[in-house]
């Protein structure tokens, strides 16, 4: 009976353009005449790098961080944060294609390996099982975090099996996942510096990463632990280099998906939407005053509890990862001083001051928040508005916090959780660990306030890298911070006001209230009526998961009904 490749059979066929399903792709030929040498398993191998397949992390820059607290776009919302989901939602229907699309090359991989010819050595054959069932626990990782319950298959059957094939309990496919990771582990190699090609260390990562999404802290404490113990990798000296286009290398690299518009003739990103005013740019997209209230000051507290808060100098006496990831007025930004607050500012070319596009004082359209991005925001942004950032999907400082936050929730905290902590933090102050009084070093062992500690950090240090919406979704608090409104600064006559009396950049009387989860309130900054709310999020509990797209449960009635809600 003639095979087909499942993803043709899970997946719609109507998807066209860059989304659209090939049964043989360019780097494989066709099915019948393919695996027959080493270069062309490799060449199926290299085909699951591409960031279309690692649809989630890859589809465009801070994919999903648009779906959470840390992001603002004007008045705009993305429909996941809008709450306006459904069975139809692009962004589901998207995923779970070219997510099944990886599944199926790397299935193909896996059975075509036990007929190989001979002359592939065998441990060179061992290295693509590891590489592939590396690639297979990830897809999978990915749906059962996003939609629970999905079909599960390991090789490729026939159209009437696809359309018999119903959803596996994720727990079952939880179990596959950890197996496939430790087959990479067992037969990839140690790293060698080449964090663009999978290896040991990346397996045990990922382990970790899909535990800690699922709340198997016990799993997730030995795979990030077995990383550690690898004795590889290190935090990079300099934390803002990390995310710079011309940054290619780092001891902090774990699996990164490198991109090149000189080499593919296509950006990663536009940049238009993410520098100011005063360089082409729009400012549209930004920083939200909820990630930038949640960075804490140089004694190691909250800003609604540190007496080195200044509401008028915002920056003052904060992490100085608040600086690196958000640009810091008063100081240069893209040839220009960056300030909201004002109607010129310093061109750095000329010597001159020149009008402030990126201020409501000039300009309605200008920055709504007055924050704009500096995370990864070089000189290369603001020419031909055409940048190609890497996508780091895994990088060591995540490995430490959730090694971290494994021990803290299974209450085994030792001083190894603390050293972990304490590395990532000391480099933010770009001092040694062990000089504890040059840096708010951790020293808590009460699990609550750890908790809430590790929550912090891990939003300081891992803001804008697709990191925040899994951790809302896994400590169920999108249900909080995703029904509050967007908040900005008043448009000209108040911001004027606000100056005059004192109010700016925030209300002197109000602050905001930030909890046990490290969560932001704004809605006391609100109540002094000298801030906007522009925009309310909304957010269902059914949003928890993804929808199963309409077209699966068209091509196959035995996927049954969808998840609750759709």
């Amino acid at each position: 009976m003639k095979k087909i490749i499942i993803i043709i059979l899970l997946s719609s066929i109507y998807i066209t353009g860059c989304q659209k399903l090939d049964l043989n792709p360019l780097s494989e030929g066709s099915s019948g005449n393919w695996y027959s040498t080493e270069q062309e398993f490799e060449l199926a191998l290299n085909d699951l790098y591409r960031p279309a397949l690692w649809h989630v992390e890859a589809t465009r820059v801070y994919n999903t961080d648009r779906f959470t607290d840390d992001w603002n776009q004007r008045e705009y919302l993305y429909d996941y944060v809008a709450g306006t989901i459904t069975s139809d939602w692009a962004d589901s229907k998207n995923t779970w294609i070219n997510t099944y699309k990886g599944i199926a090359r790397a299935n193909s991989i896996l059975k075509n390996l036990n007929g190989a010819p001979e002359n592939i050595p065998e441990e060179k054959l061992n290295q693509f099982k590891g590489e592939a069932s590396f690639f297979r626990a990830s897809f999978y990782s990915y749906l059962i975090f996003l939609y629970g319950d999905v079909p599960f298959l390991t090789g490729d059957i026939t159209i009437e099996e696809a359309f018999e094939t119903g959803r596996t309990d994720k727990n079952t496919i939880l179990q596959q996942i950890y197996e496939d990771y430790d087959t990479a582990a067992k037969y990839l190699p140690d790293p060698d510096g080449n964090y663009q090609r999978i290896t040991k260390g990346a397996a045990y990562a990922f382990k970790a990463r899909t535990a800690t999404w699922m709340l198997d802290y016990d799993v997730a404490k030995d795979a990030a632990s077995e990383c550690i113990e690898l004795g590889i990798y290190s935090l990079d000296s300099d934390y803002g280099r990390l995310f710079l286009t011309s940054t290619s290398s780092s001891p902090e690299f774990i699996f990164v998906l490198p991109q090149s518009i000189e080499l593919t003739g296509t950006p990663t990103l536009t940049t238009t939407s993410f520098i100011p005013r005063y360089v082409g740019g729009t400012s549209t997209a930004q920083p939200s005053w909820e990630l930038f209230c949640s960075y804490i000051c140089e004694d190691g507290l909250p800003i609604d509890k540190s007496p080195l808060y200044d509401p008028q100098n915002p920056f003052k006496n904060r992490d100085p990862r608040i600086s690196e990831t958000i640009v810091e007025f008063g100081t240069p930004h893209l040839g220009y001083i960056y300030d909201p607050g004002a109607t010129q500012v310093l061109e750095l070319s000329s010597g001159k001051m020149v009008t402030n596009q990126e201020t409501q004082l000039a300009s309605q359209f200008a920055s709504y928040n007055g924050l704009d991005l500096k995370k990864g925001v070089d000189e290369s942004w603001s020419g031909d508005k055409q940048a190609d950032p890497n996508f780091i999907v895994m990088r060591y400082a995540d490995v430490l916090l959730m090694y971290a936050e494994a021990k803290m929730e299974l209450d085994e905290i030792d001083q190894s959780v603390l050293d972990a902590l304490n590395q990532i933090r000391a480099r933010a102050y770009k001092v040694d660990p062990n000089a504890v009084s040059s840096y708010p070093s951790i020293n808590e062992t009460n699990q609550d306030k750890l908790r809430t500690i590790i929550r912090t950090e891990r939003r300081m240090e891992l803001a804008w890298e697709n990191r925040r919406y899994f951790d809302l979704i896994r400590w169920e608090l999108a249900e909080t911070v995703l029904k509050r409104p967007v908040v900005a600064l008043p448009q000209k006559a108040g911001l004027e006001k606000n100056i005059a009396s004192g109010d700016y950049f925030f209300p002197k009387e109000a602050l905001p209230v930030i909890d046990e989860n490290g969560l932001v309130d704004l809605q006391p900054l609100i109540n002094t009526g000298k801030v906007r709310a522009v925009t309310k999020r909304s957010f269902t509990s059914k949003q928890y998961l993804w929808p199963i797209p309409t077209t699966e449960g068209q091509i196959n009635e035995n996927l049954g009904k969808n998840n609750p809600g759709y």
